[in-house]
């Protein structure tokens, strides 16, 4: 596993009905860039910079996974994955998937 690459991911709705996975530290910089500026504040400034010091290898990546896990809640878009989603279930055992006959 590389440095970059969070414990765990982070995941974020970014529109009705679509969630993210933001599992290293490139994946937080693509939605930190597109945030809209209008939203940013102390905690976003923070944040990037959390990450701008993870990337460059001045603290742990789990620091800077925190730091974006803690914006993601205060600007409301963090998604809650405890219950499993169908996508991430595999095939039972003896099926080969696709539909019954």
């Amino acid at each position: 596993m590389s440095d970059r690459t969070f414990d765990s991911p982070v995941f974020v709705r970014v529109a009705e009905g679509l969630v993210q996975e933001i599992a290293c530290l490139e994946d937080a910089f693509d939605l930190l860039d597109e945030w809209p500026r209008h939203r940013r504040g102390v905690i976003y400034e923070t944040t990037k910079r959390a990450c701008r010091r993870a990337f460059d290898g001045y603290i742990p990546s789990t620091v800077a996974r925190d730091a974006f896990a803690g914006f993601a809640r205060s600007a409301k878009i963090i998604e809650d994955v405890s219950t499993t989603v169908p996508w991430m279930v595999g095939a039972k055992p003896g099926h080969a998937g696709g539909s019954p006959a």
